[in-house]
């Protein structure tokens, strides 16, 4: 084991100074490109050779953040948020790729690379390496626009299956979504319904246990903007559960948001506050720990998001209340946090956590559960809290300049 290590050791620490290659010529225009800091794989690499790209930010003469948000139609819009600094100090640009749900990871991108390219020219103009730039157009405008026949409504079904299984055990999965989206710059619409079946078997010697969970849920949702920080709406939700002791539940709730910063900055930051309230109508498979077996109630939530992209990394975060209004001891309060934020130079920090206090589990079974429906997990079990989080640390270090790709030997 010890002379393995010093094998790995020796192998790091002089391989690279073994590799390093004579450098017979001087290369005048990488030294003059631009310094480009941004996160790129491969693809970008190759096809945007004329620019260094660089890991650390303040060497970088631009940095470029990226965005991603899906569209009403089920395709994306990636942004491009394009900041100079040092002799580039005061350019900025803000660059969308529209992304249709028919197209291809490849056509994704292709598109991409194009908006690109486009929005660092009037940069990689102020260097040497303009002299050997061309710009062509090749499509010819045409004087009229087409139609949309659908009217911006988009229709989704999926359906997915897994199976696994053993000599003693077996497992199945069945799920599957149909939903209907209108999503426009005024309004807002969407429809889903959905169901889930969960089936498992377990032999142990001679005795064989098996369970299944059966769930269906539907919810539509209209939301109607009222101005560039206001909103309103309201939302149905229809479901049953065998695992969570729901025969039939429907939620109606009206609720009203409001974000602090205009929504048309919603791809950089936001933060919002949305407030519902409504009455929930349940009906148990069994009679509760209230000796309820079907009862009418009144709930309120009220949640505030937020979310920042800047170029020192990333920070979302939500808080959500809710209670209901027969007994305000009945109640959830849940935080949602994740984070990507750069330390300083080649360190970064990533975390994501998700924190509840729970005393709002009206629907648990007054009989409780069996020592075989908790093993099988069959029954939803009282709590008073849930969590769970993740974290890490990278560190690079070593050459600022990036720009070799070399996919020899990839595992």
């Amino acid at each position: 084991m010890k002379k393995v290590f010093l094998f790995s050791m020796f192998c790091i620490i002089v391989f690279p100074v073994l590799s390093q290659e004579s450098a017979v010529e001087t290369d005048t225009l990488r030294k003059d490109a631009l310094n480009v800091f941004m996160g790129a794989g491969d693809y970008i690499k190759k096809e945007i050779p004329f620019i260094n790209y660089v890991r650390d930010r303040k060497v970088a003469d631009v940095y470029i953040i990226s965005t991603y948000e899906r569209t009403g139609s089920g395709g994306s819009v990636t942004t491009f948020f394009i900041v100079g600094q040092g002799n580039y100090q005061g350019m900025a640009d803000t660059l969308k790729c529209n992304i249709s749900p028919d197209d291809t990871y490849d056509m994704r991108r292709m598109k991409e690379v194009k908006t690109l390219k486009l929005g660092l020219m009037r940069y990689v103009a102020k260097t040497p390496l303009s002299d050997y730039l061309d710009i062509n157009f090749n499509k010819p405008l045409s004087q009229t626009v087409s139609t949309d026949k659908w009217n911006s409504w988009v229709y989704v079904a999926r359906l997915s299956a897994y199976t696994q299984a053993q000599s003693t055990y077996s497992f199945g999965y069945l799920y599957g979504t149909v939903s209907a989206n209108r999503i426009t710059e005024k309004s807002k619409f969407e429809s889903r319904i959905g169901m889930n079946l969960q089936s498992d078997k377990s032999t142990y010697q001679d005795t064989t246990y098996k369970s299944t969970i059966k769930e269906q849920d539907a919810d539509i949702s209209y939301v109607k903007s009222i101005n560039d920080h206001w909103s309103a709406g309201g939302s149905v939700e229809l479901s049953a559960s065998s695992y969570s002791n729901y025969d039939f539940s429907m939620k109606i709730a009206p609720g009203i948001e409001y974000d602090i910063f205009p929504y048309s900055e919603s791809t950089r930051r936001i933060l919002t506050f949305l407030y519902q309230a409504g009455i929930e109508n349940n009906n148990y498979t069994e009679e509760t720990t209230r000796f309820k077996l079907k009862e009418a109630l009144g709930y309120q939530s009220l949640a505030a998001s937020l979310s920042i992209i800047q170029k020192w990394g990333s920070v979302g975060s939500s808080l959500t209340w809710s209670n209901y209004f027969f007994d305000w001891a009945y109640y959830r309060l849940t935080l949602n946090t994740s984070a990507s934020i750069r330390i300083f130079k080649g360190l970064s920090f990533n975390i994501y956590g998700s924190i509840a206090s729970i005393h709002d589990q009206i629907s648990l079974p007054n009989e409780g559960a069996t020592l075989e429906d908790v093993l099988l997990r069959r029954k939803e079990q009282a709590t008073e809290y849930s969590y769970y989080t993740s974290f890490g640390f990278s560190y690079t270090f070593g050459s600022i300049y990036n720009n070799v790709v070399n996919p020899r030997f990839d595992r």
